[in-house]
């Protein structure tokens, strides 16, 4: 009789954890608000051109209000573009599965046989593209700083702190949005992949942007973490130097990473970051900070996916080199003070 009690015990147990997961996997979707095709027609006034806030490979994205002010983006797929369909299913699975707070968080979707879109939260200042080359738009080297933390952050989450890593595959400004605080999320994830172990390889059809894709993946459709790292290596200089990787210069031989390589510091600096080094007082510490950015972007974006570091030494880095630069600035500030 107490062996059969104890059988009964443990089957009861197992169908509790098996329901417990089956309860943690789908109550993501169950806390989604339910939205239809109607409210959101409703909510971006028709999809008006007047509230597109861009568009990418698979559909565009509107600014959306609903009844209750609410703002939130709408990502609508283009259901005649061949991967649609699955890029949809992706971004729903990857982003109703993960919780970060620097990735951006999935509010609904809407599923209908001829329309399809994901809800997220609104990002109200925009990619990190528009304020790299925008006019009326700056960073300085602190903010841009933090705002790369953010996004190697969420990177080192997806790669070695959630329960199977997955891969972004298409890290770009485009794709890095900065929220009221002037935090930065990671969005669009309807190219990523999961990978089946920590340091698994996986080959499929190249669908990343042209620039900021690793070498192997642009050639062979290899996909591993490494090629993350790599793209963030390419966004890092690029956010520090405002040079696009396609930019017209980069021709040939040349490209934004060899330039980088083979260039003074100072040459490739975005000149709105140092001033004259007679006027500027934190012109030591500005260009020792800038240099140690550059070297680890660099180390990320080896051609060799085997010579990059990963996003946990990435992470660690920056955090050490935003800690010395602010030390640095500090001391600078108390030796000017003094001097007067």
């Amino acid at each position: 009789m107490f062996m059969v009690t104890s059988i009964w015990i443990v089957i009861l147990r197992r169908r509790k954890n098996v329901e417990a997961a089956k309860e943690t996997t789908l109550l993501p979707q169950l806390l989604w608000r339910r939205v239809s095709h109607l409210e959101l027609v409703r909510a971006t006034n028709a999809f008006d051109e007047s509230n597109l806030l861009g568009s990418g490979g698979f559909g565009s994205v509107y600014k959306g209000t609903f009844s209750d002010g609410i703002n939130v983006a709408i990502k609508v797929f283009n259901l005649q573009l061949e991967g649609a369909f699955k890029s949809f299913d992706i971004e729903c699975e990857m982003l109703g599965n993960i919780r970060h707070r620097n990735l951006i968080k999935i509010i609904s979707c809407c599923s209908q046989i001829d329309f399809k879109a994901v809800v997220l939260n609104y990002m109200p200042n925009g990619s990190l593209a528009k304020w790299l080359y925008s006019l009326n738009f700056c960073l300085n080297i602190l903010q841009r700083l933090s705002i790369m933390i953010d996004v190697a952050s969420a990177l080192e989450y997806l790669h070695h702190g959630y329960e199977t890593p997955i891969v972004h595959c298409d890290l770009k400004p485009n794709n890095i949005l900065l929220d009221e605080d002037m935090s930065a999320h990671v969005a669009d994830f309807g190219i990523a992949k999961l990978s089946c172990g920590r340091d698994s390889m996986t080959q499929t059809i190249t669908q990343a942007t042209i620039g900021y894709m690793a070498p192997e993946y642009g050639m062979e459709g290899i996909v591993t973490r490494r090629g993350d790292v790599y793209s963030f290596g390419i966004v890092l200089m690029e956010t520090f130097t405002g040079k696009k990787p396609t930019d017209e210069m980069f021709v040939g031989e040349m490209s934004l990473r060899q330039w980088v390589a083979n260039s003074p510091l100072l040459d490739v600096m975005d000149a709105k970051l140092l001033g004259p080094e007679a006027e500027d007082h934190d012109f030591v510490s500005k260009r020792e900070c800038l240099s140690s950015i550059m070297r680890l972007a660099l180390s990320c974006s080896a051609e060799s996916l085997e010579e990059r570091i990963n996003m946990q030494e990435a992470l660690a880095t920056l955090n050490k080199i935003k800690i010395k630069f602010l030390k640095d600035a500090a001391r600078g500030v108390v030796l000017n003070h003094s001097l007067v």
